[in-house]
């Protein structure tokens, strides 16, 4: 793993979660630029200290050099974005596989050199677009994809935070500085760091691509160099039209995700504050409540593939990384035994996702940024 050390958030996440189904474990790291705080989180996560690195070139460089067998077989990379495209260059390089936190890079430049070497390389690069990797989620996309919706007409996607109501990042000791920093961040504060997760999430359910976007970014709280807040029409393939809103200035909101799609017979609700609950709506009867569980034999085969628990028992943000991790191990091992990866275990965010998801960002940022979207109200006295 590169980066995760000292007080950081998402690199424990990422650690638990690919330790969870015993497929992979945890062999060497750099885990933070100063080596004291790289040395503790090692140890604390019973390393061997000759396998706790002070650079991560170093790290990616001595453990190519290992025999097979010793050396580490992926890296996890969950460093700030500004970092992401340089560290996961090297390790492909290098002969690595490569999993990566979004956005998959700082720029679509550095996304797109990424796709060329992953194609060059032949390497297995996972991106942890995690909250398409509910249960639910999943099963959402199945049952769109067999029609149960009917033709699809719209989609609202929401995914709002209050964290950033205030500048915190001036305060010092929180996750806010780099995310508010476009030198590290890249073009999209919000849009980059949420917003690109509410836009993943339409995708993946639907199956349909967005083709334009009208869009507005807005910084609220004053002095913030990068957006705190976004909003957008989307258009999608077959006439699908929906509507984008991601915020961090919404006082009191924690990471309230919601995905509505509605055809021209149904709709299907989802929330991550109820994560194994899908609300299915129809034109002539009540609405359904339909729950996720290992027990049900009505969901679909990749839904089920992504459960552990029987019904009742919620599976969350932690397993939904974990169900990222182990298609990704699963794959990776496939891949080295020289056999074909079975089709269940393919499904996970990869490079050509990460690219994607940069022409989005800078699609937004363009949109944002242009003239003529809005018409004037001209008032008219009664």
């Amino acid at each position: 793993m590169i980066g995760g050390g000292g007080n950081a958030f998402i690199g424990p996440i990422h650690l638990k979660a690919a330790l969870m189904e015993g497929e992979i474990e945890l062999v060497c790291g750099c885990f933070s630029r100063t080596y004291d705080t790289s040395l503790a989180t090692g140890r604390k996560w019973h390393l061997d200290e000759s396998r706790i690195y002070a650079d991560w070139q170093e790290m990616l460089r001595k453990e190519a050099s290992l025999p097979d067998g010793e050396r580490m077989d992926f890296v996890a990379i969950v460093t700030p974005n500004h970092m992401h495209y340089p560290q996961a260059a090297l390790a492909l390089e290098l002969g690595f596989d490569v999993v990566v936190d979004k956005p998959m890079t700082w720029s679509l430049d550095e996304a797109l050199r990424l796709q060329t070497l992953v194609q060059r390389t032949g390497r297995t690069l996972a991106l942890t677009h995690v909250y398409a990797a509910y249960p639910a989620l999943r099963e959402m996309r199945s049952r769109i994809a067999r029609g149960d919706l009917g033709t699809l007409r719209r989609v609202y996607v929401e995914y709002t935070q209050g964290w950033l109501s205030q500048r915190i990042e001036l305060c010092g000791g929180n996750k806010a500085g780099w995310r508010t920093d476009p030198r590290t961040s890249g073009k999209g504060g919000c849009l980059g760091d949420i917003g690109v997760h509410a836009w993943h999430l339409s995708e993946y359910a639907t199956g349909l691509k967005v083709t334009e976007v009208c869009a507005e970014l807005s910084t609220f709280a004053d002095g913030r160099p990068i957006d705190d807040d976004c909003a957008a029409f989307l258009h999608y393939e077959k006439g699908v039209k929906g509507i984008l809103h991601a915020t961090q200035i919404a006082v009191g909101e924690e990471n309230d995700i919601r995905l509505r799609v509605f055809g021209e017979h149904g709709g299907l609700v989802w929330s991550q504050l109820e994560p194994n609950t899908l609300l299915l709506r129809h034109d002539d009867r009540p609405t359904e409540v339909l729950r996720i569980g290992n027990g049900y034999p009505w969901l679909a085969e990749e839904t089920r593939a992504r459960t552990r628990l029987p019904g009742g028992h919620p599976e969350g943000f932690i397993e939904s990384f974990a169900n990222i991790y182990r298609n990704f191990a699963l794959t990776v091992r496939a891949r080295m035994n020289g056999v074909e990866p079975d089709p269940l275990w393919l499904d996970f965010p990869t490079v050509d996702d990460g690219v994607r998801g940069m022409q989005f960002i800078e699609t937004m940022v363009a949109s944002a940024n242009s003239d003529g979207k809005w018409t004037p109200w001209v008032y008219a006295p009664l």
